[in-house]
C-alpha cells in the first residue's frame, strides 16, 4: 500500500472516529472486576477501508488490569488507536496496552481511543453482529458481541 492511500485510510478512520457519541446499550458483560458496556460499530463501507469499534470498560475491583489485545474473526488485524488533534492537525497513532485503572472506567470513544480494525474479511452489515474478543493481563479474555450501527451512527442511543 502506497502512502498516498494509507494516508486516505487514516483521515477516513478518524473523520469516522470523531463523531460524537452515546454510552448507553442494551449490552453488558461482566468478568470479574471488568464491566464493558455500550460496545458498538459502524457499518464498513465494503472490505477496503477499516472499521472501528467503541465500547466502556469499567474496572469495579480494587486492582488495575490492562487491555493487552484485541481479536475478532472479522479482520486481519485488530487494535488499540487513540485519535487526536493538535494544532489543528488530526492524527493517529496506536494506543499499545491500555490500563484500566482501578475503581476507574476507560471509554473507547469517537475522538480518542478506539478499536481499529483493519483488513476486514467481510463488510460489517448494519443489523448484523460480531464477536470481539478483549484480552487483559490480569482477567484474561473476553468474548463480547459487537452490534454494527449505520455507517453516520454516533452512538446506540442516537441511531
Amino acid at each position: 500500500m502506497n502512502k498516498f492511500m494509507l494516508l486516505k485510510l487514516m483521515a477516513f478512520a478518524i473523520t469516522l472516529s470523531i463523531l460524537p457519541t452515546s454510552f448507553a446499550s442494551a449490552e453488558k458483560v461482566s468478568d470479574g472486576p471488568l464491566v464493558i458496556e455500550a460496545p458498538w460499530a459502524r457499518a464498513s463501507i465494503g472490505t477496503k477501508r477499516p472499521a472501528v469499534v467503541f465500547l466502556n470498560i469499567r474496572n469495579q475491583g480494587d486492582a488495575a488490569d490492562v487491555l493487552t489485545a484485541v481479536e475478532t474473526p472479522v479482520s486481519g488485524r485488530a487494535s488499540v488507536h487513540r485519535s487526536q488533534i493538535t494544532n489543528g492537525i488530526a492524527s493517529m497513532t496506536m494506543a499499545g496496552p491500555v490500563k484500566i485503572p482501578a475503581n476507574s472506567e476507560v471509554r473507547l470513544a469517537p475522538g480518542g481511543l478506539h478499536i481499529m480494525l483493519m483488513m476486514l474479511k467481510k463488510t460489517l452489515v448494519k443489523g448484523k453482529d460480531f464477536s470481539l474478543t478483549l484480552v487483559f493481563k490480569k482477567t484474561g479474555r473476553v468474548e463480547i458481541t459487537v452490534p454494527v450501527l449505520s455507517v453516520g451512527a454516533r452512538g446506540p442511543e442516537q441511531e
